[in-house]
């Protein structure tokens, strides 16, 4: 998404009368989304990673606009969420942000906490707070939140949902990257819970969705009719119906800076790796002369396509990213390099029609790490009701079931095949969900090393990544791995690189193939 969001931005910038730029998107997988991807399963098309993107952003909602999708948003056709908590599940009480409690009462009568962790969080409301503006500019989240409300509120709460968005754990979960609110909230006098209940500043409210439909009010996710994976197949239409070559199973496997032409301008040499004869089909410029010669597929010897371009968006994950600068900005390679990630699962199952005893309410429930079912601990982290929360998925004779596996530091289904993983997972669900009989179907999909890990002081470390990349003529960054894990934020991640290798390039690819 975010090398498409690049090209889209790109082209916009360099449509203008008389511009002989080229945009070329090189995607060394067999399909273009990245992790927004759908596929079939059981006679329709369901999501296999993000089903949907936040609407108080704007960046997917204004895209959608720009593509002329605003009539094809959907929201949920169910909302709230349960919490697998005390051996049952219970609603998420009204008024968490975050996972944060902002009302007492609802809090208490929801039972996800015990008496004692309810009274525990309920200090917070008649406990003065001395304001600490001098506190640390980051800290984690865990420790912010525990401190103030105490350790129920972090391991029923705030880990499942804050962790839970970013497969990691909230004692290590940097808050000024995951949840910067909590630390201006913590900064002041007083409550936490009210602090954090209070709506935003103007200054703080995000720019309200182009997109969104003026006949219905706002809801807290938007989707595609179909599928989420609808937005980068419909931009991949846009960018070629606009002049961008898109190609797929194309990597680039290294780069480097060649000497300046005449005029003192030089370029980047990327060498690309993959099939023969898709290097042999890609006609985009191969130099600053002809802007339709074919890539010169033998230069390197190797097999390996030679391409050079003015400019480049790195939209690729970190440590590929560390790879290809390697030698061209060595802070920026060190510091990717030392991002972590974790490893995630999916797996969805059709139940037959009354096969699930229980009342399916919300959208789905969460899964505590520190929870057990049937006495062990739990694999799974959460369960979407997809026929429930995506009505045009429901068909009269089953249920679609989702369950998300993994996080960083537990690796349990890097051990088990696809179907050791799918009955694990299915017995805890059947437990939770007082489940007969067996799925008549099943799926799924890994995401390996999918999630970065935004430990403390990550922020400050991507600053650094990009202030170490900016040194380089024409190349930015894009991507999950620095501001920002969904659809909303990657989108804004390459529209910013591509706008920033323009500034680089300084106007210098406006009358040139590049």
């Amino acid at each position: 998404m975010a090398g498409l969001a690049a090209a889209w931005q790109l082209a916009e910038d360099l449509g203008g009368s008389g511009s002989r730029a080229r945009i070329v998107v090189l995607e060394a997988g067999s399909r273009v989304g990245g992790k927004v991807r759908s596929t079939e399963f059981c006679g329709r098309t369901v999501d296999v990673a993000a089903d949907a993107f936040l609407a108080r952003r704007p960046e997917a909602t204004g895209l959608c606009a720009e593509l002329g999708l605003d009539d094809a948003l959907v929201s949920p056709g169910a909302s709230g969420a349960a919490l697998w908590s005390r051996g049952r599940l219970r609603m998420m009480p009204d008024g968490v942000n975050l996972g944060v409690p902002t009302r007492w009462w609802p809090l208490f009568r929801s039972g996800i906490l015990s008496p004692g962790g309810s009274a525990r969080a309920g200090v917070d409301l008649f406990r003065p707070h001395r304001a600490t503006p001098g506190a640390p500019v980051d800290r984690a989240v865990g420790p912010v939140v525990a401190a103030r409300l105490g350790h129920q509120v972090v391991e029923r709460l705030v880990d499942p949902l804050v962790g839970g968005i970013h497969a990691g754990g909230v004692d290590e979960l940097s808050a000024e990257a995951t949840f910067p609110p909590l630390l201006a909230a913590d900064r002041l006098s007083g409550s936490l819970m009210r602090r954090l209940g209070q709506p935003p500043s103007p200054a703080q409210s995000p720019p309200k969705p182009a997109a969104a439909p003026r006949t219905r009010p706002t809801p807290v996710f938007w989707s595609l009719e179909g599928t989420a994976a609808r937005l980068p197949a419909e931009l991949a239409a846009a960018l070629i119906a606009r002049g961008v070559v898109i190609h797929t199973g194309v990597a680039v496997e290294s780069m480097a800076r060649t000497a300046g032409d005449g005029s003192g301008h030089g370029m980047w040499r990327l060498a690309l790796g993959g099939d023969a004869a898709v290097l042999a089909g890609i006609t985009f410029a191969s130099g600053p002369v002809d802007a339709t010669a074919p890539v010169d597929t033998t230069a390197s010897g190797d097999g390996m396509g030679i391409l050079h371009v003015d400019g480049v968006v790195l939209a690729v994950p970190a440590g590929q990213a560390a790879g290809l600068l390697t030698g061209h900005a060595p802070v920026a390679a060190t510091l990717l390099a030392d991002i972590r990630h974790a490893s995630v699962a999916v797996v969805t199952l059709s139940m037959p029609t009354g096969a699930i005893r229980s009342d399916l309410v919300g959208t789905g429930f969460l899964v505590p790490r520190t929870s057990t079912i049937g006495g062990r601990a739990a694999l799974i982290t959460g369960c979407t009701y997809l026929t429930q929360k995506w009505p045009g998925l429901a068909r009269p004779d089953d249920e679609l079931i989702r369950l998300s596996i993994g996080r960083h530091g537990d690796v349990r289904q890097d051990e088990l095949n696809d179907d050791e993983l799918t009955a694990a997972a299915f017995g805890e669900l059947a437990g939770i969900l007082d489940i007969v009989g067996q799925p008549s179907h099943s799926m799924v999909t890994r995401w390996d090393g999918a999630f970065p890990q935004y430990a403390v002081g990550h922020l400050s470390r991507t600053t650094r990544i990009e202030q170490s990349v900016a040194e380089l003529p024409g190349v930015a960054m894009a991507g999950a791995a620095y501001r920002g894990v969904g659809i909303p934020a990657v989108i804004g991640s390459g529209r910013a690189a591509a706008r920033a290798v323009l500034r680089s390039l300084d106007g210098t690819v406006a009358g040139r193939p590049g």
